[in-house]
């Protein structure tokens, strides 16, 4: 719940549901991303329209509790006392909405490869760069995106982001 609500205040720029879930299954609960993602989504979307609509603590558990009733105490308990700490502190702008249709950067990291040898051939040594972002999607999941490039796909990858600076050095 927090983190959710450090995204809503833009602290942050997603719920890294990976490494949450291990922290969790690390406490000895039973669950997978698939499951937590589907969960900090749906608290972020129940946190988002209770900023929306300036609902105080009671009133977002009074909706909630008309709405699902098969929400544990507990679950409740906590959503009640993050909204009443932290809850003022979201304000879901209009621009803010408008913004959230694309993913955020968080992270990259790359290292180089050398491929010395395959199945079909014994000395390959084929150079090659190996990306991984770590991006937030428009809901605030961070998800970790890898590829590989040749080193011609990676010079030109290079050309391309010094286009992009150059571009940015004359705003």
């Amino acid at each position: 719940c927090e983190q959710i609500i450090q995204h809503l205040n833009h602290k942050i720029p997603g719920v890294n549901t990976a490494e949450l879930c291990q922290r969790i299954q690390t406490s000895g609960i039973d669950i997978n991303v698939g499951e937590l993602a589907k969960i900090a989504n749906i608290v972020s979307f129940l946190f988002s329209t209770a900023a929306r609509n300036s609902l105080s603590a009671e009133e977002l558990i009074t909706t909630l509790g008309n709405t699902v009733s098969a929400l544990p105490k507990h679950a409740v308990q906590v959503i009640r006392h993050v909204w009443s700490e932290q809850g003022k502190s979201v304000s879901v702008s209009e621009d803010a909405r408008n913004l959230a249709t694309v993913g955020q950067f968080v992270d990259i990291k790359w290292k180089l490869g050398v491929a010395m040898s395959s199945d079909t051939c014994r000395s390959l040594k084929y150079p090659y760069v190996t990306v991984m972002l770590k991006v937030a999607d428009p809901s605030g999941q961070i998800t970790d995106k890898s590829f590989e490039m040749t080193i011609p796909q990676f010079k030109n990858f290079f050309r391309q982001f010094k286009e992009m600076a150059a571009v940015l050095e004359t705003v």
